[in-house]
């Protein structure tokens, strides 16, 4: 496929999907012209499949996550990692950072794409793709051409919006639209033709359907209620769409563990996923032009379990990257339902067992003065090994369970314990719901998981948000207490609840941290509701540089320096080229 994006310049490759066990599946196919092969409808097909692979780009990877978790108030830096601007907010964080760049491009080149579709598929005779098979693909690529904007405007705010194919040759003038017309003349309008268009399920699992449009133009109405280009009934459509999500044909799975589990990622709670697969040769990337589209957040929230006595790196512990720990603010969320919310427990790993035999430690003439046990009770002896491999080596009991050990009691312990007072950048409570144990080895980094980008769970706090936004608090505690109700543990159903009077905007952001913890919403919670600044400045010390305009990113350099006429691209403000004041 020779189709050139008019904002990056660079050619993309066709793509072959083939459908396997009625499962989107991604393979590369170079060298295909698209003048002659979209002209087919196995050809157009492929096209259409091919619009969906961008969202593995867009979702699943280091620049998908340090964009829409780090910098918060829920996470901040871990010990690794070369972004850790976006969570300082310095001058770091400036318009070359290639992060930046590549999101653009990939939103952009799926937004192409979807343009490539609408304008050819006409094309395509009746006798080869159906006048319904066609409208239908047109709905699925209006789908992903919204998605793929509301992903540029919740990043840059007004962006460019092209509409039709750009060819060869690519065009260098690019004119940024405001978001209100992306929104008024874009996104809705894309969003309510896939509504009114797309069947309810799909028999190729991971295709767009109804539930997905509804559930994004709920997420788009709701994020255009808090701009100054509202809509008076923003809030109130929201609600509808995500009331008609929530009668659909899907249901909250019984509890975290299950709603994680891998085995399981076709759940009755996905509304929207982004495909990924168990081969190994599809995942791999590597042909200089796609990079590597496996799932890789198993990597980026793990703390550095490999180093410590006892243990080596596995694959069933994953590869520590250490990129973004959680805040003491998240920590103290989960702290204060721990005896009755079972997420925490569900969602973060405790108990590290011992795999390496050769660093497991021996008693001390200290520990046994301390009074160490050993795992049968009795008293430790000087010089003995501690446990064994396949005995616990780490235990990090984590918030809300740690008043019991002191420093006298954690040295009487044949293994470590770590409380929140020793955490550091390398060493800190992990999430462990993005593990992925299908690796084929140690150091593999890309996943086969797949990575959910709308749920139901979600859906019930987005629409408690929408009824919040309409003064209907009791309707706002209903929704709220579904998803509590889910969370709580044996018995305590009845604590989790809360009332109408406990709804505030504060108190579903912090719901919205518990339950979507690090799913790539929080940075868009947070710009959606205008209080991002405010919340990192109290929760987030390491960002205390972050400033009013760090709402919107910079504009990528490349875009600036490739559009003509010179300067008619003018970065967002307070950043370098930009104006120095946002009003």
């Amino acid at each position: 496929m020779k189709t050139k994006s008019i904002f990056i310049l660079i050619a993309l490759m066709g793509l072959n999907i083939q459908s396997c066990d009625n499962f989107l599946t991604e393979k590369l196919k170079s060298d295909v012209a698209a003048v002659t092969y979209y002209k087919t409808a196995a050809g157009m097909e492929d096209a259409v499949d091919a619009t969906y692979y961008y969202l593995k780009l867009v979702y699943t990877n280091e620049r998908a996550h340090s964009l829409t978790v780090f910098g918060t108030d829920t996470y901040t830096n871990g010990a690794d990692g070369g972004f850790k601007n976006f969570n300082y907010y310095d001058a770091g964080l400036r318009s070359d950072v290639s992060i930046l760049q590549e999101m653009w491009q990939w939103c952009y080149r799926g937004v192409n794409q979807a343009n490539a579709i609408v304008g050819r598929i006409g094309d395509i005779p009746t006798k080869d793709m159906s006048d319904a098979v066609k409208t239908q693909r047109i709905a699925e690529v209006r789908f992903l051409r919204a998605l793929y904007y509301f992903t540029l405007t919740r990043q840059w705010g007004d962006v460019p919006m092209p509409m039709t194919e750009t060819v060869d040759p690519p065009t260098t003038a690019a004119v940024k639209v405001s978001q209100a017309d992306v929104y008024e003349k874009g996104m809705i309008p894309d969003l309510e033709f896939a509504i009114a268009t797309l069947p309810a399920t799909q028999t190729d699992y991971g295709r767009a359907t109804k539930g997905a449009a509804q559930h994004l133009l709920g997420m788009v109405l709701l994020t255009r209620g808090y701009t100054s280009f509202q809509k008076s009934d923003d809030f109130s459509r929201a609600e509808g769409y995500f009331t008609s999500v929530i009668n659909g044909p899907y249901s909250l799975q019984s509890d975290m563990g299950k709603l994680w589990d891998q085995a399981n990622g076709r759940n009755s709670e996905i509304i929207f996923a982004a495909q990924n697969s168990s081969n190994v040769i599809l995942n791999s990337g590597g042909d200089g032009v796609f990079p590597g589209e496996g799932n890789r957040a198993h990597l980026y929230y793990l703390m550095e379990y490999d180093t410590q006595p006892g243990m080596i790196r596995d694959i069933a512990n994953g590869r520590p990257f250490k990129r973004f720990r959680p805040t003491n603010y998240l920590m103290d969320l989960w702290a204060a339902d721990r005896d009755k919310d079972n997420r925490f427990d569900l969602t973060y790993k405790q108990v590290w067992i011992s795999n390496n035999a050769g660093s497991i430690p021996k008693w001390t003439d200290a520990d046994v003065a301390a009074g160490a046990k050993n795992k049968n009770g009795s008293a430790a002896v000087s010089g003995q090994l501690k446990y064994a491999v396949g005995d616990t080596a780490i235990y990090i009991p984590g918030p809300g369970n740690e008043t019991k050990w002191t420093t006298a009691k954690k040295a009487q312990m044949r293994y470590l314990v770590f409380t929140r007072d020793q955490y550091t950048d390398k060493v800190f409570s992990h999430i462990h719901k993005f593990m992925d144990p299908l690796r084929p080895a140690i150091q593999w980094q890309e996943g086969s998981r797949n990575w959910f980008i709308m749920r139901l769970g979600e859906t019930y706090l987005s629409r408690a948000e929408a009824r919040f936004k309409q003064n209907n608090t009791a309707g706002a505690a209903d929704d709220i207490n579904v998803v509590r109700t889910r969370a709580a543990k044996p018995g305590k159903a009845a604590a989790m609840q809360i009332t109408a009077a406990q709804v505030t905007l504060d108190y579903i952001l912090d719901e919205r941290a518990r339950e979507l913890d690090a799913e790539m919403c929080r940075w868009y919670d947070l710009t959606r509701t205008n209080t991002l600044v405010t919340r990192v400045k109290l929760y987030n010390p390491l960002a205390s540089a972050i400033k009013d305009y760090h709402v919107r990113r910079p504009y990528p350099q490349t875009q600036i320096d490739r559009t003509l006429p010179v300067n008619s691209f003018v970065q967002n403000c307070g950043y370098p080229g930009g104006p120095a004041s946002c009003n």
